[in-house]
């Protein structure tokens, strides 16, 4: 059994599920697993059951036209994923945990048989990621827990829609799909970064085309102004991680290094507080800003949204046209993490 990473920017968190393997950690997350499947309806039946509320079957009627979008128009999976509901009774399916090292930007990593190296341990319990965190932050780690909305188990599961995704808009939910799918569609051992990438490219492709073929161009409106924000937003976590990454490369004593450092993250709140202007007093990333922040809470932003110019060159390469833009991710895919690293994300690995 394993998971992948599979989310977005939503309020500033970005998280996935890992793969699993060993001991006490794959009892909780097998059970995790089960106790989720178990919970599965079909989509049909829910919205045809006349005890469903309005407002969840409205929405689940428009998962499912997107879900028949996403394999008619976009050329992904057509199989039982996202065509099944599970109210899991909670905000969050999973938290995950990221760690890098104190004076360090390069993130630690679990690996594990089929699915490879990643950047985050998952668990379905908080209080079983926090207790881990505890033991990393003890060892001297920097650590960042967020909670997770939705997964991907790479299509060995008919992964179904989570009650914890319908707090997005129409145009999130749809995305959240796409990215998933994307998943299934073409995925990497041992690389986030290009998986990550590759899914939220496919994403933002299929949310604008989703809304413009629908006619919704309020919402098409709506959607760009939030993704403009979370570029935005990225911008600010990846600059400050370039800062960061050229102080750890200097030969400082610690003391000297950990105030650097401070002044680097402090600095990185007032440039928020600037954005923050510029969008007209938007507070959406608020919370995110509002905790001390470390090295460790610019992992995820890191995995997701670092090498998505490099898809986007590839994608209008492609003509824009999403079966060549495939064709070509999978010959890049069979490139050496190195050469990947280089193409896309212009460093090498």
């Amino acid at each position: 059994m394993f998971f992948s990473v599979g989310n977005v920017v939503r309020g500033g968190v970005l998280a996935g599920l890992l793969p699993v393997l060993g001991g006490c950690y794959l009892l909780q997350a097998a059970g995790g697993q089960m106790a989720v499947m178990a919970k599965r309806q079909p989509v049909e039946e829910v919205v045809r059951n006349p005890q469903t509320p309005p407002q969840l079957r409205a929405r689940l009627t428009e998962v499912s036209a997107a879900r028949d979008f996403a394999s008619q128009v976009l050329g992904l999976p057509d199989n039982g994923s996202y065509r099944q509901y599970a109210d899991i009774g909670r905000n969050y399916v999973v938290w995950n945990v990221f760690a890098t090292p104190p004076f360090s930007v390069e993130p630690r990593r679990w690996c594990f048989p089929v699915a490879g190296c990643v950047v985050y341990r998952g668990y379905f319990a908080e209080r079983r990621a926090q207790a881990y965190a505890g033991r990393m932050r003890r060892r001297g780690d920097d650590v960042a827990v967020g909670g997770v909305t939705a997964y991907s188990t790479l299509g060995h599961f008919a992964d179904p829609i989570l009650s914890s995704m319908l707090p997005y808009s129409d145009a999130q939910l749809a995305g959240t799909i796409f990215h998933e799918l994307a998943h299934q569609l073409i995925y990497i051992q041992d690389d986030s970064a290009f998986n990550e990438a590759f899914a939220s490219t496919v994403e933002e492709v299929g949310v604008m085309r989703w809304l413009a073929l629908s006619g919704r161009q309020r919402d098409l409106d709506a959607w760009q102004q939030q993704r403009r924000r979370a570029e935005d937003f990225s911008r600010l976590l990846l600059d400050a991680r370039e800062r960061l990454r050229g102080l750890y490369a200097q030969s400082l004593p610690p003391i000297d290094m950990n105030h650097r450092k401070q002044q680097i993250l402090g600095q990185l709140k007032f440039g928020y507080e600037q954005q923050r202007s510029e969008w007209g007093g938007y507070a959406g990333y608020d919370n995110w800003f509002a905790r001390t922040l470390t090295n460790a809470d610019l992992v995820a932003t890191a995995t997701y949204r670092r090498c998505i110019p490099g898809f986007k060159r590839i994608l209008a390469a492609s003509g824009e046209d999403l079966a060549e833009f495939y064709r070509r991710v999978r010959e890049l895919a069979r490139e050496t993490p190195a050469a990947r690293q280089r193409l896309l994300c212009g460093e090498p690995d």
